[in-house]
């Protein structure tokens, strides 16, 4: 049987919360600086370039380093809380499962 989750308690799963908030702002300032970064750098190599490649570099740039942010930050909270622990992730063996099918 699978054990409770430590998410389950209302104030470990605030601060767990919380906690993850914390993560994701500031991995978002840490994305608007390198994204500013990068579209100066840009900027200053090669000014000539339209428009819709500065905004296509700032979005993916910017969605490929929040959504990394956020997948990390949800393992922090899954790992940081206990909650890998209480998971019953037990599978069955293959005998259980099929039957035992050998040929004597």
């Amino acid at each position: 049987m699978a054990q409770k989750s430590p998410l389950d308690d209302p104030e470990t799963a605030a601060y767990a919360w919380a906690r993850y908030k914390r993560i994701m702002r500031l991995m978002l300032l840490i994305t608007i600086g390198v994204v500013a970064v990068a579209i100066a750098l840009l900027y200053d190599s090669d000014g000539a370039a339209s428009v819709h490649f500065y905004i296509a570099t700032a979005l993916g740039i910017g969605f490929t380093m929040l959504l990394t942010g956020a997948l990390m930050g949800l393992v922090f909270l899954s790992h940081g809380t206990g909650h890998d622990e209480a998971v019953d992730n037990r599978l069955p063996d293959a005998d259980e499962l099929f039957g035992d099918k050998k040929d004597d």
